[in-house]
């Protein structure tokens, strides 16, 4: 009787050079995981420049893996692997869920107008992270982009007051679902060198403000609220006139 034959193990496919590169800014964007976790035991010890710090580390890089992404064509390459998904599951523990946090535990506006403003970012922001059509073709933001990260950072900086900080965060909140243009400093065309610099010095005054130990003097908080204002505004006048920046 003939015996059936063997058959050789299956040999999985080799990894290409694309496809390793293509993983490791998976990887790159993976990493603001670790960043969201150290930001979240220095809030949860009330170590908030500490906290900042981390959180401005997942910013940045939050910043770069988007651009290298697209420059190896990452979605092409490794179909299967969702960067999308996995960029917004971290986005919404570092711009949205620690921010929110860092409010309730510093008790920043009173315990009551904290817990409440906590409850207002984490729920509002869920919703927002739902929407699929959240850009223009422009590559604006329809409605608050809920960067909390960021509104957070510069009501700790600022502290312009209980009431005026409470009074932010609900404006902010209700603007998530308004259909007004929020800018993207980096992926809109319009003005970018411009807006680009405002960014840019926002953060290098944000840097100084950590720095100081969130002890900022006068002309970085002032600097910091400009530059903050300027960013969350700009979008907004740039929709009234569509013109506005447009090459002639």
């Amino acid at each position: 009787m003939k015996k059936p034959a063997l058959r050789k193990p299956a040999i999985g496919k080799k990894v290409t050079a694309p496809q390793a590169k293509a993983f490791s800014v998976h990887l790159l964007t993976a990493s603001g995981s670790f960043l969201a976790f150290l930001s979240l035991v220095a809030a949860s010890e009330e170590r908030w420049t500490a906290m900042f710090w981390w959180l401005g580390l997942a910013l940045f890089v939050d910043g770069i893996d988007g651009p290298i992404a697209r420059r190896l064509e990452v979605k092409e390459v490794l179909p299967t692997w969702s960067g999308d998904m996995l960029d917004n599951i971290i986005d919404y523990v570092t711009y949205v869920l620690i921010p929110a946090f860092a409010l309730y535990q510093s008790g920043f506006m009173g315990q009551g107008l904290s817990f409440l403003s906590a409850a207002l970012i984490v729920v509002t922001s869920a919703i927002y992270y739902a929407d699929t059509g959240m850009k223009t073709r422009e590559n604006f933001f329809k409605g608050f982009p809920v960067v909390w990260n960021m509104v957070v950072f510069t009501l700790f900086v600022t502290q312009p007051g209980e009431q005026v900080s409470f009074a932010v965060v609900v404006v902010s909140a209700i603007l998530t679902f308004l259909p007004i243009h929020f800018l993207h400093p980096v992926r809109v065309k319009r003005l970018r060198t411009l807006n680009l610099m405002v960014f840019l010095v926002w953060c290098a005054l944000g840097v100084v403000a950590l720095v100081q130990n969130m002890q900022a003097n006068e002309v970085v908080r002032l600097g910091l609220a400009a530059t903050g204002l300027y960013l969350f505004l700009i979008g907004g006048v740039m929709q009234v006139f569509p013109r506005l920046g447009l090459r002639r």
